[in-house]
């Protein structure tokens, strides 16, 4: 049935036993996709039934229907014609794993961060109603992880406001958002829950009432004593009618009848209103159910039947930093380790078996993850805040003014940091050296393997009086890679017999740094290849080795505006120290979707393109033309 569907309008025509028969289709279709290419598997077989529903009900795309957050669209990508790309999801060439509107005018939100929907919702309805375009909706799907956001109750006050606007709020709630869902909210929602015993009891109390003869007495006043006690509990319209949100549910999301009906009644409101539906996880799959649900939320490649990896992954860096976490939290009880609904994907699940009191998820919420950590600091702990080097960017403010202004002793972990590439434009971990080199009296840390992670990781949790961060890329950890020698906390990874070129070695480009200086020994350019650990403050002895030098390059995978490169330049122009310097990163645009490696190639960031673009400098200069010092080079010039 899938191949016949080319966009929502071809759902009218099926009934509701051929609905469930492609309902039933679109998991065995996902199951069988997903396996075969990795991607966000758990969340798109949990709302199978819901996404159905919604474009049977809403005509998308005059109605907006928005994605909160984008790896539960799969379905929408089926349902809006887009089956055919599943072949290469997430890779060149295939489909992005999140909304993107170059694929379809199905499509509208890019960002595939959390709890940001609702604020897209309010702005395009109110657009919408401030344009006369009173005849479309806007259908917002928010998980109940994401309502552990605090921008997402920046959007409900606002939202609640209004009486005008045509916006369907549907929450998803499968007690999840990566991990289980924490906090107040999720107990709340968990009592909602519940109401389906409490309308149980209204039937029940309706039918003793009616057969009660008289009005009042001991057994009337009783039921409906009772009847008000357990509606203050656990009725579901509470919290969200009393900030002004109509309220429809709870409704099974896995009803396809049952949950359009609710959406019909919530189309027809015509203002805000919110709709509640019950979805299971993994739905439909047992692996993506059981135990290890939190690694269906998005997986490699693994076979379809088991649900194992294809192939067992080597030690990643991610392991590396858990596993030491955990000594260093066995060394030191004032350790507190904090994340954002991330245990399992930033290694902290390690830490929590051990230290479980030690351990604090605060849901979606990096912003108040890094405050909360200032406050512990301030009491004598020392937290370390692990996250997504892109989820950072959200609470740049807290660590600045709430962190660094403080001088609190908070040590942040970056995963995933620098090109990343599967996820796309939003995942991608490219701004923290840009964005963490302005922050005042933080100090950061670039480890170029494993041995370097548990070597920062201890010097940086020693710091109490100002605060730290580690980074590392994603994937696997490369081999160690000693150093000749160490001179004021620089370690010298290469040695050119000539000093022609000076290369600084930012983090993970250490093995691409000292292959290029490798190969560009044998055609005849000496460089040293240098690796500073601590990227901020950058040592001022740099300035003492550079002057041997006949140029220096930075390589590193971040932006190059602002970067390393830009603060080594400013180093030698306040040392009045006149060499050339070369920039090598990444250009200030987003990057799509594809492999980590070959978004480096198409950046020229490798160590064929890196010798070249070296041997050709040499040369140059050798030749007597002078480059300006602080040269940026273009992608073009890489290649």
């Amino acid at each position: 049935m899938i191949s016949d569907i080319n966009s929502p309008k071809d759902l009218e025509r099926l009934n509701h036993a051929e609905l469930e028969a492609l309902a039933a289709e679109i998991r065995s279709f996902l199951i069988e996709k997903v396996t075969k290419t990795g991607g966000h598997l758990g969340p798109n077989l949990g709302v199978v039934e819901l996404t159905i529903a919604i474009h049977r009900i809403f005509e998308s795309p005059k109605d907006v229907i928005l994605f909160d957050t984008g790896h539960q669209s799969y379905v929408h990508k089926i349902l809006t014609g887009r089956s055919e790309g599943f072949d290469l999801l997430r890779q060149r060439g295939g489909l992005a794993g999140y909304p993107n509107r170059s694929e379809s005018v199905h499509d509208v939100i890019e960002n595939s961060h959390a709890s940001t929907a609702l604020s897209w919702g309010d702005g395009i309805s109110r657009g919408f109603s401030l344009s006369d375009q009173a005849d479309r909706s806007v259908v917002v799907v928010v998980g109940d992880g994401a309502l552990t956001g605090g921008m997402s109750w920046e959007a409900l006050n606002n939202i609640a406001a209004s009486k005008t606007q045509k916006l369907v709020i549907v929450v998803n709630d499968n007690e999840r958002s990566y991990s289980p869902t924490i906090g107040g909210l999720a107990t709340y929602l968990s009592t909602l829950r519940a109401t389906r015993g409490y309308e149980k009891f209204l039937d029940w109390g309706k039918e003793v009432l009616a057969r009660t003869p008289v009005v009042g007495g001991p057994i009337y006043d009783t039921l409906h004593g009772m009847k008000k006690g357990i509606k203050d509990i656990v009725a579901p319209q509470g919290m969200f009618e009393d900030l002004g949100l109509k309220y429809l549910g709870p409704f099974d999301g896995h009803d396809i009848e049952a949950m359009e009906k609710a959406l019909i009644k919530a189309k027809e409101f015509g203002g805000p209103i919110l709709v509640h539906a019950i979805t299971e996880k993994g739905r439909g799959y047992a692996p993506a159910i059981e135990d290890e649900a939190e690694k269906f939320h998005a997986v490699g490649i693994v076979d379809a039947e088991t649900g194992l990896p294809v192939k067992k992954s080597s030690a990643s860096w991610t392991s590396i930093f858990s596993n030491e976490l955990v000594e260093i939290g066995r060394e030191r009880k004032d350790i507190v380790a904090i994340t954002a609904a991330m245990l399992g994907p930033t290694g902290l699940d390690k830490f929590q078996k051990e230290f479980p009191e030690r351990t604090i998820d605060v849901g979606i919420a990096e912003q108040h993850a890094v405050t909360s950590a200032a406050g512990l600091a301030f009491a004598g702990m020392h937290p370390v805040v692990a996250v997504y080097a892109t989820f950072l960017n959200r609470a740049f403010d807290q660590m600045l003014l709430d962190v660094a202004l403080h001088k609190a002793g908070v040590t942040f972990v970056l995963d995933r940091a620098g090109v990343t590439g599967d996820d796309g434009p939003s995942h991608n971990g490219i701004w923290d050296l840009a964005l963490t080199g302005i922050v005042p009296t933080l100090r950061v840390a670039a480890p170029r393997d494993g041995a370097r992670v548990k070597e920062t990781l201890r010097e940086a949790v020693e710091v109490s009086d100002a605060p730290t961060l580690l980074r590392f890329p994603k994937g696997a950890v490369v081999a160690d890679i000693p150093a000749f020698e160490r001179r004021d906390g620089i370690d010298v990874l290469y040695r050119g017999e000539s000093a022609d070129v000076l290369l600084i070695s930012i983090g993970a480009m250490a093995n691409i740094s000292v292959e290029a200086a490798s190969q560009a020994y044998r055609e005849g350019v000496g460089v040293t290849v240098i690796d500073p650990r601590w990227v901020k403050p950058l040592p001022q002895s740099l300035v003492t080795m550079a002057q041997r030098y006949k140029s220096v390059v930075v390589l590193e995978d971040g932006i190059k505006h602002g970067g390393i490169a830009s603060t080594v330049s400013e180093m030698f122009r306040d040392a009045n120290l006149q060499v050339p310097i070369h920039s090598i990163g990444v250009p200030l645009e987003f990057l799509e979707h594809s492999k980590r490696d070959q978004v480096l190639q198409d950046l020229g960031i490798t160590a064929q393109n890196i010798t070249r673009s070296i041997v050709e400098w040499s040369s140059s200069l050798k030749e007597g033309m002078q480059f300006p010092a602080d040269e940026n080079v273009s992608r073009t010039q890489l290649r």
